[in-house]
Order: C-alpha cells, then sequence, then structure tokens
C-alpha cells in the first residue's frame, strides 16, 4: 500500500502536565518520511489543558476545542471527520504511549499485509512499566471475551495504539462516546473482514494519582459494549 501521510488524533481531557510534550514528541517523530497532521482535541478539560495547547504554533497541528468533556470515543469521531491521511493512529495525551514507535505499526500495513494493526503492551520485548495485577487481569478478561465474539487471538484489545488506513475509518459507523470504542472499534473491524496485525510496544503506565482515569466502571461497558457490537449487525 502506497502511504503518503499519516493523521495522529489525540483525545485530551484535563492533561495539562502532559499534553505539550506529548503533541511536541508526536512533532518530532519521524513516520517512515510520511506528511504528518496531527488533530488535538481538547475535550471540554477543566484544567489548564487548552491554555497549553494555545502555546503550540506548528501547521501541521490542528486544535479542536469542545466546551463540554463527551468522552474519547466522541472525541475521535470528531477527529476523524477532519482527518486526511492514508493512515491514522490513535494517540493518547499522557505519556504511557511512545510515538518513536509508530513505525513499529506501520510496517505491515506499509508492506501491504494489514489493514488494522493493534500495539499490544503484553506481547512485547519492549520495556513495560509493572503495574496493577487487577487492571491486567480485568484487560486480559475483556481480551479474552473479545476474542471468543470474534474468532481473533489478539493480546491487547483495550490498547491505546490503533492504527489503520483511510478505508478502515470511512467504513466505521462508530458510536460510543467514551472508553467503549477500544470494544466497539475491535468488534467492528473483526466483523468487517479487515486484515488485523499486532505488534509489541513499550509501556510506560501511570497510576491513579498521576492521572488515571479509566476504572471498573468502564470496565463493565465496555464487557456490555462486546456483547452489543457482536451481536449486533454492522
Amino acid at each position: 500500500m502506497k502511504v503518503n501521510k499519516i493523521s495522529v488524533i489525540i483525545p485530551a481531557y484535563n492533561e495539562e502536565a502532559t499534553i505539550l510534550k506529548v503533541v511536541r514528541n508526536v512533532l518530532k517523530t519521524n513516520v517512515g518520511n510520511l506528511k504528518k497532521e496531527i488533530i488535538v482535541v481538547n475535550d471540554g478539560s477543566s484544567d489548564k489543558t487548552g491554555e497549553m495547547l494555545q502555546k503550540i504554533k506548528n501547521s501541521s497541528v490542528l486544535l479542536i476545542n469542545k466546551n463540554k468533556n463527551e468522552g474519547k470515543g466522541a472525541a475521535i469521531r470528531t477527529a476523524l471527520k477532519k482527518a486526511t491521511g492514508d493512515i491514522i493512529i490513535i494517540q493518547d495525551a499522557d505519556m504511557e504511549y511512545n510515538p518513536d514507535e509508530y513505525n513499529l505499526l506501520l510496517a505491515p500495513i506499509a508492506d501491504g499485509k494489514a489493514d488494522v494493526v493493534f500495539g499490544s503492551r503484553f506481547v512485547t520485548t519492549q520495556q513495560r512499566r509493572v503495574l496493577y495485577f487487577w487492571h491486567s487481569l480485568g484487560n486480559q478478561f475483556l481480551t479474552f471475551v473479545t476474542n471468543v465474539f470474534t474468532n481473533l487471538n489478539l493480546t491487547d484489545m483495550e490498547t491505546c495504539y490503533k492504527m489503520f488506513t483511510k478505508e478502515v475509518a470511512l467504513k466505521l459507523d462508530l458510536k460510543e462516546s467514551r472508553f467503549g470504542f477500544e470494544p466497539e472499534f475491535s468488534v467492528k473491524v473483526a466483523k468487517m473482514g479487515f486484515r488485523i496485525y499486532e505488534v509489541g510496544i513499550s509501556y510506560s503506565g501511570r497510576n491513579y494519582s498521576e492521572g488515571k482515569k479509566i476504572n471498573w466502571k468502564d470496565g463493565l461497558w465496555a464487557l456490555w459494549c462486546i456483547f452489543k457490537y457482536s451481536l449486533s449487525k454492522i
């Protein structure tokens, strides 16, 4: 597949401590010599995230400000309407994921083997911060249930790093507004028969005192989303 441009979507909600560094790291990352656009969605932040983003003066960065917080999925839907890249990747606004590893995800797509690539935090030789056992177990359970319903063999359904082609983006009809985006995306690309690859990535996870937001309620909703989208028509 010939790829000329990548769109990096960054949903941001109350990430004043990290958002500038993340955007600057993405800006300096060389992704296969591709043209690059960065779409940052300030999702109704109540801290200084918006103020921090105003410091970025770069034509490659498109800033979208929302008046109220609607969630990660809604932010991604908004950004996808503006994305012009041949491929798209989701980047969290914290420092858990390393943009230098975009090329790992790009390779299967550029080689014409994949339409979607997941960055796995669990099947990897890269550095990975050791954190919560119950989070890890919950992730493995949700990934297992996703695999049962889709007949995939993913190891990390909940990963932020999902890279996909513009064709995939155009065919997806995403509905979830919050963290339900992850299972909805995973189930839908499986049901539509897209070629899915997985590559190992590093992970510098953060704890709740450092700003981690996802909780057990999101896990229950993710489980519901797996059932809902697996059993419904695309």
